[in-house]
Formats: C-alpha cells, sequence, structure tokens
C-alpha cells in the first residue's frame, strides 16, 4: 500500500506539471494576439530530472514538460539533490522511505523537494 501511495504521489507530480491549461490567460489574450513579443516566458532546461522525466514513460511526460520541469529543478535544487530526485522516478518508495525518516538531512531534502514539486505544477502547466 505504502508503495502504491509512493507512485501515486510521483505520478501526480509528474501529471501536474503535464495537464491542460493555456499559457495565456484571457486578460492576456488581447496582448498576445497584437504583440509580436511572447507575454509569458517558456521553460525548458536539459538535464537528469527532464531525462527521468522521459524515461518514466508517463502520457503526459512531453520533452517541453520535462523540460520545464528540469528548468524548475535547475531554480530550486542543486545538482546533487537532482540526483537524488532522480531516484524516486525509478523507485517511488524511496520518495516514501525519504518522507518518512526521522533524519534532519532527510526531512530537510524532502520539505526542498516538496517546495520544487509545487513550484513545478504552477510553472509547467
Amino acid at each position: 500500500m505504502v508503495r502504491f501511495i509512493t507512485a501515486f504521489s510521483v505520478v501526480a507530480l509528474v501529471a501536474a506539471c503535464g495537464s491542460g491549461g493555456s499559457r495565456y490567460s484571457s486578460s492576456n489574450a488581447n496582448k498576445a494576439r497584437y504583440s509580436s513579443v511572447p507575454t509569458q516566458q517558456v521553460l525548458f532546461a536539459a538535464g537528469p530530472i527532464a531525462n527521468a522525466c522521459r524515461a518514466a514513460g508517463r502520457k503526459q511526460a512531453s520533452r517541453a514538460r520535462c523540460g520545464c520541469v528540469q528548468a524548475v529543478a535547475d531554480r530550486s535544487l542543486s545538482s546533487t539533490e537532482q540526483r537524488r530526485g532522480v531516484a524516486f522516478f525509478k523507485d517511488p518508495h524511496q520518495a516514501q522511505v525519504t518522507r518518512q525518516s526521522d533524519n534532519p538531512a532527510n526531512e530537510r531534502f524532502w520539505k526542498k523537494w516538496r517546495a520544487y514539486g509545487t513550484q513545478a505544477a504552477k510553472l509547467c502547466t
């Protein structure tokens, strides 16, 4: 059951970064129509999180979405933290183990990872 919940959490993170939505709100629609400059910057980067995202095989894991998730990771996480997070894509149970750990270093990492996931969900939809 714990493994299922952890796997679901990882899938939800990836899916949240790829579910619907438009880059332009209705208030920006007219500006975008008359302007040759985009009103919103598109995030994209290559790296370990993007590779793991694509390798996970999720339907919503497009190159653009995984690149966006990587760009947010580059802003939020160190390279060491990114490599550690890649393990969650390969083995979702590791996320659960880290989340439930009493180790202060794991607790700090988990708080950072959750904040990253929230930010990625906001910026990559």
